[in-house]
């Protein structure tokens, strides 16, 4: 047993085991219990096998359609929004523009709506955008001329509502993921770039942009699995699972309807398969096309 342990062979397999172990109870065996149940009829615990019923019933159900509509056009609008706009802000920080000071309260005052409860959250931002005259968003309309807007009962509206809660939450934590990225890069390629008469923007472009293509690749990864499996932030804005004509209705949140709501869980359980699958497969073509995948040169 000691020659066992002290093995350096089996080291790095017993540094893991934890890591795997958590893996496979928390990951490996619920997926694999849900591909079995979205197959299944399941009803107050009996379990009736019915093949590929659910995916049919989901391939013509219309609002699933809707759901995944909103899903994925938050998730782009969201990419859009959630890594220009924080790479412009880490550019700014890491620059010599301004006090050491200053920047440093405008990161942590960056990262503290990270650190907010999201339920906070989606109660004051649905203050915020309320139908009455007082709230802030209507008085800011008021201010340019164009009168109290019902902003959660449109559909671009509610949108507006939900991608300015994803920029109030996640703007300073991509802006911190960039800002360590930049860091990283040697002043030298920079004194370098300057010698030869580069501007601070051809230096952004060529310079920090291709060094930062590893933290690109990570946020855009982990931003398209937070855009599709959103949802805490559209129920607590609108107060539920039942948004007007379901426009703020998501993957996640069909989901929920059917497994928790409707106790419809082998149904709920196909969703989630799906859900899985478009996760995945948008992911592992953007790791592909990105070059993340390709051997580098020797």
């Amino acid at each position: 047993m000691k020659q066992l342990l002290y093995s350096k062979r089996l080291a790095p397999y017993f540094f893991i085991l934890p890591f795997l172990v958590t893996l496979a109870v928390f990951w490996v065996v619920p997926l694999s219990r849900s591909f079995v149940m979205s197959t299944q009829e399941v009803l107050y615990g009996q379990a009736t096998f019915i093949g590929l019923d659910n995916y049919e019933r989901l391939w013509q159900d219309r609002i699933f359609w809707q759901a995944l509509f909103n899903s994925l056009r938050y998730m782009v609008l969201t990419l859009v929004l959630l890594i220009p706009i924080p790479l412009a802000l880490a550019a700014l920080i890491n620059s010599n523009i301004g006090s050491a000071r200053i920047k440093g309260f405008f990161k942590a005052s960056m990262f503290v709506p990270a650190l907010t409860s999201v339920v906070v959250a989606g109660i004051v931002f649905r203050l915020i955008f309320a139908e009455s005259d007082t709230a802030i968003m209507n008085q800011v309309a008021e201010f340019f001329g164009f009168g109290p807007v019902r902003w959660l009962r449109g559909d671009i509206t509610g949108l507006v509502a939900l991608l300015a809660i994803a920029l109030w939450r996640w703007t300073g934590v991509n802006m911190m993921y960039f800002l360590a990225g930049m860091q990283a890069i040697p002043t030298e390629y920079y004194e370098a770039a300057s010698i030869d008469g580069a501007s601070r923007f051809r230096q952004f472009l060529h310079i920090t942009v291709p060094n930062l293509r590893p933290t690109i690749v990570y946020v855009v990864t982990i931003s398209v699995y937070g855009g599709l499996a959103m949802f805490l932030e559209s129920f607590m804005l609108y107060a539920g699972n039942n948004s007007p004509n379901n426009q703020g209705l998501t993957v996640v949140g069909y989901l929920y309807r059917k497994g928790i709501e409707e106790n419809d869980l082998g149904f709920a359980s196909a969703v989630g398969v799906v859900l899985l699958v478009i996760v995945m497969t948008i992911n592992i073509s953007y790791l592909v096309a990105s070059g993340t995948f390709r051997k580098e040169a020797a």
